[in-house]
């Protein structure tokens, strides 16, 4: 069956993709405590997210509209890099990500027909040596300031990236593979058939 969902997010990125893969959606971004648990790996901390942003839509959409909703961190070894907040936050997360490999996990969660399922997406990105100076400069472009990490993978961040191992639009912020899945474990159909339109 193939039918509109919502989207718990009010981030450009997800609604890029999801238009991207030809699903028709409303949007709107939610509210909601994003504090990680003591003790809580990241990855429960971004399905628990997930869950709690298609919960908080869910309150506000029409009952028989599906609700995704999506969580991404990164991850330096157990550490969660958030968004920096000013340019010495966001030069020593470069510095500390500069030649090493980090971890991109976004969880994904959808509330159809009473039941909630979710999926996580883990990534392993590499960055080669970034320069003090070209952290900084990067900074000035305005590119961070809203970017978990402190870069953007599919914008001038992407100079900075040596490899990734896994899904590069779950680093931008919605992994197309998992959500797909997602989307067919529920019954809905990305690519209908003929008979389907």
């Amino acid at each position: 069956m193939r039918m509109d969902i919502h989207l718990a997010s009010s981030s450009p990125r997800r609604r890029e993709i999801l238009a991207a893969m030809g699903i028709r959606f409303t949007a709107a971004g939610v509210d909601i405590d994003e504090t990680r648990y003591a003790g809580e790996p990241v990855t429960d901390m971004v399905v628990r997210l997930a869950v709690a942003k298609v919960g908080a839509a869910r309150a506000t959409v029409d009952r028989s509209l599906p609700v995704l909703g999506a969580d991404t961190a990164v991850a330096l070894d157990d550490h969660v890099l958030g968004k920096p907040e000013s340019e010495a936050e966001a030069v020593e997360m470069l510095a500390s990500l500069s030649g090493r490999a980090h971890k991109v996990l976004t969880g994904v969660a959808l509330d159809y027909a009473g039941e909630i399922m979710s999926v996580t997406s883990v990534t392993e990105v590499r960055f080669r040596e970034i320069h003090h100076d070209e952290a900084s400069s990067y900074w000035q472009s305005g590119e961070p300031r809203d970017k978990a990490g402190g870069y953007a993978v599919q914008g001038i961040g992407g100079i900075f990236v040596e490899t990734i191992s896994g899904s590069y639009s779950g680093v931008v912020g919605l992994p197309v593979f998992e959500t797909a899945e997602l989307l067919s474990k529920a019954g809905l159909v990305i690519l209908p058939l003929d008979s389907d339109r």
